[in-house]
């Protein structure tokens, strides 16, 4: 792992697969030429300023971990302009499907990072940040490749520091082993709180939730997913269930 200058903790470890995937139709390549490199977020500076990201004021900074197709993000920023969108995604295609999407809908809240999002994390200022997204990861389901999972001890501590009290941060998955991965990861973090009022809240999407392509593919084959939301706890919070 590697430090910024302001003591975030980077992490080393490869998050994902493959970058690339069958060839960008014309259109596409030319938006990754002209467009992208407009969006793209200058990581060579040591800190980025979450709000002075963006073209138009924003009161929000919103982070989407691997945005797939984009079909989430577009949809969200969309119904959110007074929200500034974080995305990064490693995958070409995804991020040349949503550039297509964001120059039909002449959107200025969204920003991108074609790569690992713990690099852009590894940037942000302490609490800038009141949501995170982390829709269908990368399983990573063979026991030896399962220390690439995102859900790590290392990247909730990044997390943490950069998401305000209070803040949420919302995962799904249709994986039943991530899931329980996912639960008991952020219960050693002890820096979220799963928020779960009824029995059932974890089968349910977010009011608003766009379906993605591969989620549907997912519900095709029979695989349920799973909506789980941690809150970023405030400082000396305490958890009742840790006494038991």
């Amino acid at each position: 792992m590697n430090e910024t200058d302001d003591g975030a903790t980077l992490v080393s470890r490869r998050l994902y697969g493959r970058s690339k995937g069958k060839a960008l139709r014309a259109g596409q390549a030319r938006l990754m030429r002209e467009l992208l490199p407009r969006l793209t977020l200058d990581l060579s500076q040591p800190c980025l300023h979450a709000p002075s990201l963006f073209s138009t004021p924003v009161e929000d900074v919103f982070l989407e971990i691997g945005f797939g197709g984009g079909e989430h993000l577009i949809a969200a920023a969309a119904a959110s302009p007074d929200v500034g969108f974080i995305g990064c995604e490693p995958f070409v295609n995804g991020i040349a499907k949503l550039l297509a999407r964001i120059d039909a809908l002449g959107l200025a809240n969204i920003r991108l990072h074609q790569g690992d999002a713990a690099e852009v994390i590894g940037r942000l200022p302490q609490a800038s940040l009141g949501r995170t997204f982390l829709f269908y990861p990368d399983p990573w389901p063979k026991r030896r490749h399962r220390k690439r999972r995102f859900v790590a001890k290392e990247t909730l501590e990044a997390l943490a520091r950069v998401m305000r009290p209070g803040a949420q941060l919302r995962f799904a998955t249709d994986i039943d082993d991530y899931a329980g991965w996912t639960l008991a990861r952020v219960r050693e973090a002890t820096d979220f709180a799963w928020s779960a009022s009824t029995s059932t809240d974890w089968l349910t999407p977010w009011d608003g939730w766009t379906q993605t392509k591969y989620e549907a593919k997912a519900m095709a084959a029979g695989r349920k997913p799973v909506y789980l939301t941690f809150v970023r706890r405030r400082e000396r919070e305490h958890d009742p269930a840790s006494d038991a």
